[in-house]
């Protein structure tokens, strides 16, 4: 018989409905899941995850150009697009009804409470279990669907390590069907950072992968780029906490916002910094070990939070980034743990310590070492802004959790605070955890469905190197598995700014055309908010999920027409230049020499902006967006058609896909 403690693995219509109602596509982002009551505490209060407003829909999809061919125009970016949702095996799901079916095949389910009889605590105000899903197990609900299998079916289904990366990438043969070029330097370039530019791709040639890669694991040892020093032109970056509460009033006088500004901050450096391997493990931990931007104390403690716990560990050690977390005021008054004491147990925090942050839903814990591990952190706290230990609120008698056991006895408060800590870490050590963690880090750098071969070697990586980062990326790196899986990622909404920013070399200086409008903030901590702003239009920013378990990181949870042609009208205004807080390569001068013909020139013109050809057909669909044969002589500005023909190649696949 099953153990009626474990908390049920319930899969999930995503969207929330009944299978086999009909409900129209959300317009960005993932569809919104219906998680039921998630957050638990004293009060029986359960708050729920808030929809963000309708996206802009299609507000200037056919407005490029001379209006010698808008119909035209707006068919061949169709086209593209519906090419740029191609999936393993080379399928195309557009952007049909009939393709957003696909997400209805998940069962739905409700949390149910197991009665318990152990002598423990019940559950404050007789609340049911949190119904979060794990970032691991979202992804998995996510790709049970049709999209998802039609995924996994071009996946590598095995590999093996090699001596290292350069020796991996000479040795694996891709057999995938993708339209990515089979280039393994530009494939290192479009998983390792946020998007292939030709200076990376020359310092990966130049360097050579395994010297490139060794570089970027050692993200202290590359200098700031000129944008991460322009980040002292957001002031509240650099103030801790209780500074941040001290100046709260000239704060507001000035309109600094701290939590928004580290999100400016994040956006600045995944575009613009070299450590770009850095970055995008600072993005995969705080989607792991997630704590929105956005909650009631954000303003003051998130932006430490990122600093001193998240950056500080992202190349280090999972298990000092738990234990760090779990001390830090961020994640202790986002989970309520401050209101948690002996006589009034909160179980928010030890819940998604175990379900969330370390072993999973799966992970082997039950119901009784929810509670066990609530009643062993209760006294954790915050007061005055800092972190404190209040021993009088702490419970004191033996705890088994997941086989950690410890009398938890002791009358000394700092001996007290220490048997969580060890216990914080004994979780972060678990072989479940390593292998959530395995996972998750697979998913996110190789396949939406990673092979079993791989997650298996990095959670032995994991264990044996005792939760440290770097011996992981460098395994998952040296691995076939890795570099077999060219064109097996969809970007994300973000993943997809930020990368057209980065391809088009958008620089942090202000245009020539910059107005002044804004005395209290200067043009790069404008333009920084805007794009910020987009990206929530997007239904994707950093340290944006509300609840927390983090963004979904597979394909078909963020499938949606609104977003896709949103974040192509974001690339015909970079093209354009139309953010003047930034500056802007003219479309007509992004290729040096340009051909004197149509197909010619869109081929240099793709070469410059996806770093690779285009297929026959979509050459054909961008020629078509400008209504000229491969054959018609064309100027530098394509007779006019330019900036079309530019957003157009980043609509396609090649861009699209990482």
């Amino acid at each position: 018989m099953a153990d009626q403690n474990v908390p049920p693995h319930r899969p999930h219509t995503p969207g929330g409905h009944t299978p086999g109602y009909e409900v129209p596509a959300a317009p960005y982002g993932p569809p919104p899941v219906s998680r039921g009551p998630q957050w638990v505490g004293p009060e029986g209060l359960g708050r729920q995850a808030f929809h963000q407003p309708a996206g802009t829909g299609l507000p200037h999809l056919d407005d490029d150009g001379d209006g010698r061919d808008r119909v035209g125009r707006r068919r061949a970016l169709v086209a593209l697009g519906g090419t740029a949702a191609v999936v393993a095996g080379g399928a195309a799901l557009a952007m049909s009804p009939q393709v957003r079916g696909l997400f209805g095949d998940a069962a739905a389910g409700d949390a149910t409470g197991a009665t318990v009889t152990d002598g423990t605590p019940a559950r404050p105000s007789g609340q049911q279990p949190s119904t979060v899903r794990t970032y691991t197990e979202q992804n998995e609900s996510y790709m049970g669907s049709r999209a998802g299998a039609a995924l996994k079916k071009n996946s590598p289904s095995g590999g093996r390590t090699f001596s290292g990366p350069a020796d991996a990438a000479a040795r694996t043969p891709v057999t995938v069907k993708t339209v990515l070029a089979k280039d393994p330097v530009r494939h290192l370039a479009s998983r390792a950072t946020f998007g292939a530019t030709p200076k990376v791709l020359a310092d990966i040639r130049r360097m050579g992968i395994d010297a490139w890669v060794r570089r970027q694991l050692d993200p202290e040892k590359i200098a700031p780029s000129p944008a991460e020093l322009k980040l002292a032109e957001l002031p509240t970056l650099a103030l801790s906490s209780q500074q941040v509460r001290d100046q709260r009033e000239q704060l507001n006088e000035r309109g600094a916002q701290p939590e928004k500004e580290m999100v400016d901050g994040t956006l600045a450096r995944q575009i613009w910094s070299e450590r770009q391997l850095y970055e995008v493990m600072v993005d995969f931990w705080n989607d792991f070990l997630h704590v929105a931007a956005d909650f009631d104390g954000g303003e003051a403690y998130r932006n430490s939070f990122d600093r001193d716990v998240v950056r500080k560990h992202a190349m280090g050690s999972y298990p000092d980034m738990l234990v760090a977390a779990n001390k830090h005021p961020a994640l202790l008054l986002y989970l309520n743990q401050n209101d948690s004491r002996a006589d009034a147990v909160n179980e928010n925090l030890a819940r998604e310590n175990l379900e969330l942050y370390s072993v999973g839903v799966d992970g082997g814990y039950t119901e009784k070492d929810v509670r066990q591990a609530a009643l062993l952190q209760t006294g954790r706290g915050v007061d005055d802004g800092r972190y404190v230990f209040r021993h009088d609120r702490h419970y004191r008698g033996k705890v088994k959790i997941l086989g950690f056991s410890h009398p938890n006895d002791s009358t000394d408060p700092k001996k007290a605070d220490q048997v969580i800590d060890a216990y914080i870490t004994y979780i972060a050590l678990h072989p479940s955890t390593a292998r959530y963690v395995a996972r998750s880090l697979a998913t996110r750098f190789v396949s939406d469905t990673p092979p079993k071969s791989l997650v298996d070697r990095l959670a032995q990586i994991y264990t044996v190197n005792k939760g440290s980062v770097k011996p992981l990326l460098m395994s998952l790196f040296s691995s076939s598995e890795f570099w077999a899986a060219v064109g097996q990622k969809v970007r994300r909404p973000m993943e997809y700014l930020v990368a057209t920013y980065r391809t088009l070399g958008v620089g942090p200086q202000a245009g020539p055309g910059f107005r002044q409008g804004d005395s209290k903030r200067t043009a790069f901590a404008q333009g920084l908010r805007q794009i910020h702003d987009k990206l929530r239009e997007l239904g994707q920013y950093p340290m944006g999920q509300p609840t927390p378990d983090g963004y979904p990181d597979v394909y078909v949870a963020w499938t949606s027409a609104g977003t896709m042609v949103n974040g192509w009208n974001e690339a015909a205004d970079l093209i354009a230049g139309n953010r003047t807080q930034f500056t802007y390569t003219r479309p007509e001068k992004l290729v040096a020499r340009p051909p004197a013909t149509a197909g010619a020139y869109v081929d240099a013109l793709a070469q410059r902006l996806v770093h690779q050809k285009l297929s026959t057909r979509e050459r054909n669909l961008i020629l078509g967006v400008a209504g000229v044969s491969a054959t018609a002589r064309v100027d530098a500005t394509f007779d006019g058609a330019i900036a079309a023909v530019a957003r157009a190649i980043l609509a396609s696949p090649q861009h699209h896909l990482r």
